[in-house]
């Protein structure tokens, strides 16, 4: 085992457990079969949990949303409700796989994997706890990075392979959302890369002698609506806005090929949950309790934000999504890197009470900017123009007009 498998407490001890099979003095399983069958385990045992919990999370933000909503969410299947994820799967699996004419078949059947594979390669490099991981890369966040990208390339192969405007429409809109959106995340992750002087996500949680949500409030805010644009999650799910453009990229996929991408979209909150807990919030630090549970708790944290937001904001248009992209988070970003990388030439091996007064300017900087920027916002909202003139008809007392 190399240095980085033995650091993995979980990887070791069933590598060890499979080594250490005897039948009657002899080993039983070579060396290499161990390392085989313990790497497999657990990433076998990770993306399952994962699948597993979205699925209870499906029917708990059904029931939370209808709570918000003054409405009772599914009540019918199970107690309270809890085998309606079940339900929703087996109707699914017995829906027929409808393919309209003039589909590309090889891409359209490969768009809801290649869609959904990258929502769980995120928690490849994501310590779950305190020396459990499947893989400790040097280069964590940039391998986030890149493979959250991938996730555009599904949403335009479906939109493209369907042979369909809206569709195609659809598609397109995804991409330019998710491009536009993608520049500011990845600049407020450099943030916390400057801070803890690693890409490694175990690092970077190591580095948090305080949390950094303390010391990047800007970058929190930016990187937390970025990804939720790229989640497709309200305010901004206008990509499949049934309103506007029928469903979206998925407007022609049925059965299971729709519940793949669905499937993406409800892990999709645990991975960002995940990352934000990891660069933000200590990682799996916490008193007391286990490491794997602090770390549960604070994921639980921000998906249930995520959902309170859902819940409670308003669509945006899509030219509102993409101004506000790169009107607003753009230049906040930019200007959070700067004064990062300024307190960082100042202090740069900051004690504790330099990182409490860094985080004191940059909270005072983060809320100048949001109050302006709200202000700005509501001035502009109110002095716009009427887009519809007030309607001179009138009508007697039968209804008819006169």
């Amino acid at each position: 085992m190399g240095p980085i498998t033995e650091a993995n407490s979980y990887y070791s001890s069933l590598y060890k457990f499979f080594l250490d099979l005897e039948v009657g003095g002899v080993d039983i399983i070579p060396e290499w079969l161990a390392y085989f069958l313990a790497g497999f385990l657990v990433i076998f045992s990770i993306v399952n949990a994962v699948v597993i919990i979205t699925t209870v999370a499906t029917w708990a933000e059904r029931r939370l949303i209808g709570r918000f909503h003054n409405r009772l969410g599914p009540n019918r299947w199970g107690p309270f409700g809890l085998f309606t994820p079940i339900a929703d799967a087996v109707k699914l699996l017995g829906k027929e796989d409808t393919r309209p004419e003039g589909v590309d078949s090889w891409i359209f059947n490969m768009a809801p994997i290649v869609f959904i594979v990258p929502t769980i390669l995120v928690f490849a490099v994501i310590p779950i706890g305190e020396n459990t991981y499947i893989a400790n890369l040097n280069i964590g966040l940039l391998f986030i990075v890149a493979v959250t990208t991938v996730g555009t390339l599904g949403m335009f192969m479906g939109g493209w392979a369907s042979g369909n405007r809206f569709s195609l429409f659809g598609a397109m809109r995804a991409v330019a959302s998710l491009i536009s959106y993608e520049v500011p995340m990845v600049l407020s992750i450099v943030g916390v890369v400057l801070l803890s002087g690693s890409l490694s996500m175990v690092e970077v949680v190591e580095a948090q002698t305080i949390p950094f949500i303390f010391l990047q409030p800007l970058g929190f805010f930016i990187f937390f609506a970025a990804a939720s644009a790229e989640m497709n999650r309200s305010p901004f799910d206008v990509v499949e806005a049934e309103s506007e453009i029928i469903a979206g990229y998925h407007t022609e996929y049925s059965g299971m090929k729709w519940g793949t991408f669905q499937l993406a979209e409800f892990i999709a909150p645990f991975g960002v949950s995940a990352i934000l807990v990891t660069m933000f919030l200590k990682g799996w630090e916490g008193p007391v309790l286990p490491s794997h549970l602090w770390f549960f708790l604070k994921v639980c944290f921000f998906w249930f934000i995520m959902l309170w937001i859902r819940a409670t904001l308003p669509r945006l248009r899509i030219d509102q999504i993409m101004a506000f992209a790169w009107k607003i988070l753009f230049p906040l970003s930019v200007l959070n890197l700067f004064v990062t990388a300024l307190e960082l030439l100042i202090w740069k091996d900051p004690t504790v009470s330099e990182l409490w007064m860094m985080a004191g300017i940059n909270w005072t900087i983060a809320i100048v900017c949001l109050v302006v920027i709200s202000r700005a916002g509501r001035s502009r909202i109110s002095t716009r123009p009427m887009l519809f003139a007030r309607s001179e008809i009138s009508y007697n007392q039968s209804g008819e007009v006169n």
